[in-house]
């Protein structure tokens, strides 16, 4: 479906690691919207990881119900944010292996939330920048003025391989 991407586990659970602060538990991802948001499973039913906001949402008890949401307009233009992924694709903005839909400046920090400000964008580096972003930002006051944002390399001391 056009909604909807498949990461890698590797993608994901790496990507997901910028958002432990938010409360994750034991939710496990279901689906993964282009726009890299995520529905999650547990016990309690389906949960929704908003990326515009922040926050982990409760949607329904069970897949059953969360495909019904998922058929109609409103839920597709809510959680799949339909609007925006048929424009992109209507005018030729199509996704690559390991892409989804991002904003160029996030909505969280001021970026606009129209379809001029959507771009592809790796879907690691979307969803992983994104927890970021919030769990730097969630304890500003609103209206807080952000000034710059500073991108900085891992500490260089550790290596990115292992020997097994």
């Amino acid at each position: 479906m056009r909604y909807f991407i498949s990461p890698s586990d590797h993608a994901l659970n790496m990507a997901l690691d910028a958002w432990k602060w938010v409360g994750l538990g034991e939710r496990k991802p279901i689906l993964v919207t282009a726009f890299a948001d995520i529905f999650l499973t547990s016990s309690e039913g389906i949960s929704f990881l908003d990326t515009i906001d922040g926050k982990v949402k409760p949607v329904c008890s069970s897949r059953e119900e969360l495909e019904q949401i998922l058929e109609t307009g409103d839920g597709k233009k809510r959680y799949l944010l339909s609007d925006f992924v048929d424009r992109a694709i209507d005018e030729g903005q199509i996704l690559g292996e390991r892409q989804c839909y991002d904003f160029m400046v996030h909505p969280s920090v001021g970026g606009a939330f129209s379809y001029e400000n959507v771009e592809c964008c790796d879907f690691s580096i979307a969803l992983g920048l994104r927890g970021q972003l919030h769990e730097r930002c969630r304890h500003l006051a609103p209206g807080t003025r952000i000034s710059e944002v500073i991108f900085e390399k891992a500490d260089a001391t550790k290596p990115w391989w292992k020997f097994f």
